[in-house]
Parts: structure tokens; sequence; C-alpha cells
């Protein structure tokens, strides 16, 4: 490398330690330049890294014990956002203590190798964020672990000495955990669907007739999901409520807060999801609100040690105990799934970028938008809250047409049933936007918009409003 290339490293390496994650796409439209120079400093990291890693010379493994890569590497997440040179530099003291799988003397794993084609695929798929799964998993965890926490045996004889179990969720939660209860073996029709009241929040007082009718029928109730901010509306059930109710009769309570986990980063919006602390599990993605690339999903278990308990299976040509360092940092046989992708580093290295502060901004920012379109249509004609007050990101309405506004309710539900399918379909067809639409129970097919995007702007919104009546007015 010649003096005049040294020079510009040094020059970009002083431009980006005054530059920051709001100072680049996507927040900072007009900020590509730096955005630019951002990443080619990432890339030109990974390349070196690749060089090097095909070079028979280069050590496999600069290999540490787990508490001197501690005492080495700075892991705390900052309060305040720190500058994009320091990501930069975290990036690459990262990859100085990787093991370099690709390298052609690794032997150690059945899948090796750095095939350079199928890399450039998963930057691709990377950068539309477009990958599976997300707290699907995560919820299947929660019901496996909350089983197991119940019925120990189950693990190694299966269902034929547990009793027939029942598990209770909001009728308005994600369909994974109907698909967990299949899955573990209780069965969906055991699983009882908790009505919701008017603002989709689960009725606590539901809760427990259904759970005192099911220990009358001979079931023995376990498990108990409250949702953290629903799929369609946005609702946060009343945790608290619910929390109780699980105490008075032992069922393990989970919340999938896989939406509205993020929340919680919020001082001003956090009340939303009070009572998540009485959780023994909880789902939570930050592949949503926070913004992180798909996949990203968590689940968190307050019992220690519980999911070694259950998923361990101790595979002696994977899991030896003698290896040369603190096995108990090995966490791969908690695991139900063996190969795993590493999802949690992008989350680390956001949070050393974003900080606290800036995630906080980031939140209280997308609730501000939030309440802005909410108060944009209902002075708008033609559109209808399906809530008046969202008290989340999800704002669910009808557009309705001038030629629909005047028909009596019966001909007026028909027509509108197909008036936000035919505007989706305008919308795809001009690229100009695209938003979600579904029934529920006896309402006919209503927008779902959900404001998550950090890059979003006011005028995205208000561009939004006038495009959804330019391409639904007439219909």
């Amino acid at each position: 490398m010649n003096t005049s290339e040294n020079r510009m490293i040094e020059e970009n390496q002083k431009l980006m330690e005054n530059k920051f994650y709001n100072d680049i796409l996507p927040l900072n439209r007009s900020g590509w330049l730096t955005t630019e120079m951002f990443i080619k400093a990432v890339v030109d990291l990974l390349l070196e890294f690749i060089k090097e890693t095909n070079n028979p010379n280069t050590k496999v493994i600069n290999f540490h014990h787990p508490t001197e890569l501690i005492a080495k590497l700075d892991l705390r997440i900052p309060i305040n956002p720190r500058s994009l040179q320091k990501v930069i530099e975290d990036c690459k003291e990262v990859l100085k203590y990787q093991v370099r799988t690709g390298h052609p003397r690794f032997f150690n794993q059945l899948s090796t190798g750095l095939d350079l084609i199928s890399m450039i695929g998963e930057w691709l798929t990377a950068t539309v964020n477009t990958n599976i799964p997300g707290g699907a998993i995560s919820n299947l965890y929660a019901v496996n672990a909350a089983r197991h926490y119940m019925f120990p045996r189950c693990k190694a004889i299966g269902m034929v000495e547990t009793p027939n179990l029942a598990m209770f969720t909001s009728e308005d939660s994600h369909y994974s955990i109907r698909g967990a209860a299949a899955l573990v073996g209780i069965g969906v029709d055991n699983c009882f669907p908790i009505p919701v009241d008017e603002k989709g929040k689960m009725i606590p007082s539901k809760l427990e007739e259904e759970v005192i009718l099911a220990k009358k029928n001979g079931y023995v109730p376990f498990f108990v999901c409250a949702v953290g901010g629903t799929t369609v509306y946005g609702a946060f059930d009343p945790i608290n409520e619910i929390a109780n109710i699980c105490k008075k009769y032992r069922m393990w309570l989970h919340v999938d807060a896989a939406w509205g986990g993020g929340i919680l980063l919020s001082k001003k919006h956090r009340h939303l999801a009070n009572g998540i602390e009485k959780a023994d599990s909880v789902t939570w993605n930050p592949h949503k609100l926070m913004g992180a690339l798909l996949q990203c999903s968590a689940c968190l278990i307050c019992h220690e040690g519980l999911l070694f308990q259950c998923n361990q299976m101790c595979a002696d040509y994977l899991f030896q105990q003698d290896k040369p360092y603190d096995v108990s940092y090995d966490s791969g046989d908690k695991a139900i799934q063996c190969g795993r992708h590493n999802d949690v580093f992008k989350l680390w290295i956001m949070w050393r970028a974003k900080g606290m502060n800036g995630f906080e901004q980031q939140v209280n920012r997308l609730m501000e938008l939030a309440k802005y379109f909410t108060e944009k249509i209902k002075k708008t004609p033609g559109y209808e809250l399906i809530m008046e007050n969202p008290e989340f990101l999800n704002i669910c309405f009808w557009y309705v047409p001038k030629n629909v506004r005047h028909l009596e309710s019966t001909e007026k539900k028909a027509r509108l049933d197909k008036v936000a399918p035919k505007i989706k379909a305008k919308m795809m067809s001009s690229g100009s936007t695209m938003v979600g639409y579904q029934p529920d129970k006896d309402k006919p097919n209503f927008f779902r918009m959900i404001i998550s995007n950090p890059a979003t702007t006011y005028e995205d919104l208000d561009f939004f409003i006038e495009e959804i009546i330019r391409l639904g007015e007439s219909l």
C-alpha cells in the first residue's frame, strides 16, 4: 500500500470518527457518500479476512480462553451512540478472534469451507431482508421448556404418563402458539383461545373461567400465552392480571412480545408492557421494532439451566467435556437445532452503534409517526379507523370510496370487502407503496398500517394517504 492510499485511509478514519448511525442511510437520505464510505470500509475488512483465511500459513484459530476474550473485548452496551469508526473497529476486533472455518486446514465440522458464490448469496438475501424463521421458533422453545419444567419425564418417555395438558392463549395471538402445541404433542384442540375485548386485549376473567372449566373436564392447565403487541391490532394484554391468575393456578406464563418487546427500550412507552417482568419466558424479535435484519429472534427464560435440562442430548462427538477451556460457555446443547445461524452479532453491533439512547429515540419517533398518521386519517374524508385510538404502531382502517359511502350497511360491507384487495393490487402494479390487509371476524377487509421503519418520514405518510385516495377513489 503506497503513501497516498495510507493517507486516504487515515482521512476516512478521521471522518468516520465524527459520523454516527444517523448520518447514513436510511435515517439520512442525503448521506449516501458517508454510507458508501462506511460500507466499503467494512467490506475491505471482510476481503482481507477472506484473503488471510485462504492462506495456509494463517492460523486456523487465534485461540484464547473465554475469560481472556472477555478481558480483551469490550462487549458492553453503551448509553450513547458510538461513532462509525468505533463500529468498524469493533468488527475488526471480532474478526481477529474468529475460528476460520473456511481455512483449508479446518477439519472440525461437517460444514467447512467458504464458498464465495454462496457468501455473495448470503449478502444478497441479507440486503433484501427476506429471511425466515422468526418468533415462531422462540414460541416453540417456550412451550417445550414449560412442559419440561412441569413434567420433566416427558423428555425421556414422551407423553404416556402425562395427564391431559391444557394451554391458553389470546384468540388474537400468533398462530405459532397453536403450532407449538401440535409439535410438542399437546394438540391444537387442547390449546384454548381466550376472548379479547374491543381493543384486542385478552380478558382476564375469561381466562380464569376457561382454566376452571378445563380443570373440571380433567385437564391440567399448565401454560398461558399473553401477547405484547398482537399481529393485527398491536394490542398489549393486561400482563399483571394474567400473571396473578397464572400464580394462583400454578401455570407457566409466557409473553409473546415478538412485535412489541422493543417498547421496553422507551421510558415513555414501556408502561404498555407492564408486568412482563413476571413472565417465565418471553419471545422477543429485534428484527421487528428494533429494525435488525431478519432473522433475529430470542426466547428469554428466567429459569437458569432449564434450556440445558430440556434440550441437552450430550452428544459426545460434539459437546466434549474435556475441552481446553471452560465448557460452560458452550451453548450449543441448549438448542433444538445443531447448526445455527449467528443471529446475535448484528444485534450487538447495532446496539453498540446506537446505544440505549439511540434505540429509545428510534422507538419514540416511531410512536410519534403513528400518532401523526392516526390523527391525519381521522381528518381525511373516506378513512375510517377500526379503533379510534390505537395504542401501538398498528393502525387499522378502511378506505371507503365515494361510491360506497352512501350505501346501506349490508351492501356497504359487501362492497367494502373488495376495496382493500383492489387497492392493494393497484399498489403492486404501480409499485408506489405496499400495505397489508385482512378481514377479522365480522369485519370486511381492512388495511393494517405498520409503522416500524426508521427511514419513514411524515412526508412518506402523507404520500401514502394520498396514494390510497388516488387508487381507490373511483372504486
